[in-house]
C-alpha cells in the first residue's frame, strides 16, 4: 500500500494523479482535517503533527501497513521532510520504510522543461511553504540561473479548506496575483508553479488572474511521474497485494469531508474517521 497524507483534502489532488498512472496500486489517504490548515502552524508542531500521521499510516494494518508514504502536502515537506528522512526514520522500528515529498518532483519536471535558463518562475504556496526557502533552494540546484518569485497566499488554503464562497476565494487569488506581479514590474514569469495541493481546486481561478502566457505547472502529474519513477528504481516497493478499494480516512467530520471533496473534486469518496488502531481487512 501507498500511504498519501495531507493537512486536508487538498492531498486529493495528488491522490487523483497517482491513482491513474498507477490504478493497480492501492492507496490509503489520510487528510489530518482537524488540525489544517498548517500553513501558519509553528515548525515544531507541524513536525510532530505529520511524523503521528506518518506512523498511523506506517501501522495501519496487522500486515506492516503502509511501507511507503508520500507527503502530499507542500508546507509538511517543507518543513518536515528533511528532519524525518534523517534524523527520525533511520533510527526507528520503521526504517524498512520510506517517506517521499513533492516538492523535490515538481520542481525536477519544471526545470527539466525550460528552454531560457534565465527565465522567471512564480511560486504560489502557503506562509510556512514560502519561509523555508526550499523551492527557491531546489529550482536554483537545478537552474542557477532562474529567477524565483515567491508569493505567499495568504489564508488561501484555509479557505479552500472551509469551503469558502467562490467570490472569496476569488479575491485571495488576485490579491496573491496582483502582489506577485508587483514584483516582476507587471511582467508576466513564463511559469507558475502552484505549491499547495489545495491550490489546483482554484487553478481555474489562477488562470483567470495569471498572464495568458504565463504556464501553470502541475503538481500532481510531476508527482505521478517521478513516483512510477522511483517504484521501477526500488522494486523492493513493488506491489505484492490484491487491489481493492482505496481507503480515504480524516481526523475530521468524515461527512463533512467527504461532502466538500465530491464539491470541489467532482468524484464521491467516502471518508472514515481515522482511529489508532484502525485496521484494513
Amino acid at each position: 500500500m501507498i500511504g498519501l497524507f495531507d493537512t486536508g483534502h487538498g492531498g486529493l489532488t495528488i491522490y487523483q494523479a497517482l491513482a491513474k498512472e498507477l490504478p493497480q496500486r492501492n492507496f490509503v489517504y489520510f487528510g489530518d482535517h482537524a488540525n489544517a490548515p498548517y500553513g501558519m502552524k509553528p515548525a515544531q508542531e507541524i513536525l510532530e503533527l505529520t511524523k503521528a500521521a506518518i506512523e498511523m499510516l506506517f501501522g495501519i494494518n496487522e500486515n506492516g501497513g503502509c511501507r511507503l508514504v508520500v507527503l502530499a502536502c507542500n508546507t509538511a515537506t517543507a518543513v518536515a521532510l528533511r528532519t524525518l528522512q534523517q534524523q527520525w526514520l533511520p533510527h526507528s522500528i520503521h526504517s524498512d520504510k520510506r517517506v517521499l515529498g513533492i516538492i523535490v518532483p515538481t520542481v525536477e519536471v519544471a526545470t527539466a522543461t525550460h528552454e531560457d535558463a534565465s527565465e522567471t518562475l512564480a511560486v504560489f504556496g502557503t506562509q510556512r511553504t514560502i519561509e523555508s526557502g526550499v523551492y527557491e533552494i531546489e529550482i536554483h540546484k537545478r537552474n542557477p540561473k532562474a529567477k524565483v518569485i515567491a508569493q505567499t497566499c495568504r489564508q488561501l488554503a484555509g479557505a479552500i479548506e472551509n469551503s469558502a464562497s467562490e467570490n472569496e476565494l476569488e479575491q485571495l487569488v488576485s490579491e496573491a496575483v496582483r502582489e506577485c506581479l508587483q514584483k516582476t514590474n507587471g511582467a508576466a514569469p513564463q511559469r507558475a508553479l502552484l505549491g499547495c495541493t489545495h491550490f489546483p481546486i482554484v487553478e481555474h481561478l489562477f488562470r483567470k488572474h495569471l498572464p495568458q502566457s504565463t504556464q501553470i505547472l502541475s503538481q500532481g502529474a510531476a508527482v505521478a511521474d517521478r513516483l512510477i519513477d522511483y517504484l521501477q528504481r526500488h522494486p523492493e516497493f513493488a506491489q505484492h497485494e490484491k487491489k481493492r478499494q482505496d481507503l480515504f480516512l480524516t481526523s475530521g467530520d468524515a461527512q463533512r469531508v467527504s461532502r466538500d471533496a465530491a464539491r470541489f473534486l467532482g468524484v464521491s469518496l467516502p471518508f472514515e474517521t481515522a482511529l489508532k488502531n484502525t485496521i484494513l481487512n
